[in-house]
């Protein structure tokens, strides 16, 4: 699937925003920390790609209620869903002057009911001429998600006979839907009832 950019400019993948804070001095001082390890772009996207999947639970697998949606809030109470995550490792590839976007797909059941839209991260990395799916949402049985810019290693496979999606956009910040979504909610239980089906 060939991805489109929302925003032809691609200084968009670079700005912060309220959501993907990068400036924050929290996202840039764990910036620097994953970059102390890493020799180069590729190695510092692929470390801070495991830094979020690895050590920041979804909240679905942890149990915690509490809901996040800004980067530098989303690294400070290691929890987050999926769109969290997504804007979380997004600012930490923009901090490092990586063009990074968020991405979805629309996910169902085993037998299409309860459809939902799925956060994931596009980078595009120096000298590389596309973009590239990435899925911090986290592993646990049944998932392995990888940091892969070649072939795609995401959580999940998109299903079209059950009517899920592969959305092909790149957006520069969290459609508004999404953002309307976790800002509104008071914790993980109210989030789950009112999750986008579709974007």
């Amino acid at each position: 699937m060939r991805l489109i950019q929302q925003s032809p400019d691609i200084a968009a993948y670079l700005a912060a925003d309220g959501a993907i804070d990068h400036e924050h001095p929290r996202v840039r001082e764990l910036a620097a920390d994953l970059a102390h390890e890493a020799e180069g772009a590729y190695t510092y996207a692929c470390t801070a790609f495991t830094y979020v999947r690895d050590t920041v639970p979804h909240s679905a697998d942890s149990g915690d209620p509490r809901v996040t949606w800004r980067a530098s809030d989303v690294l400070a109470t290691r929890n987050g869903i999926c769109y969290a995550k997504s804007i979380a490792l997004t600012a930490l590839l923009r901090a490092h002057a990586i063009p990074a976007g968020l991405c979805y797909q629309r996910l169902a059941d085993d037998d299409g009911s309860n459809p939902v839209v799925h956060g994931l991260v596009a980078l595009r990395l120096p000298g590389r001429d596309r973009w590239a799916r990435v899925d911090p949402r986290g592993n646990k049985p049944g998932i392995d998600a990888q940091f892969s810019l070649e072939e795609e290693r995401l959580a999940w496979t998109v299903r079209e006979h059950l009517g899920e999606v592969d959305y092909p956009t790149v957006y520069a910040a969290p459609p508004p839907e999404i953002l309307r979504t976790l800002r509104s909610a008071r914790d993980r239980t109210e989030l789950w009832q009112t999750l986008p089906t579709h974007l």
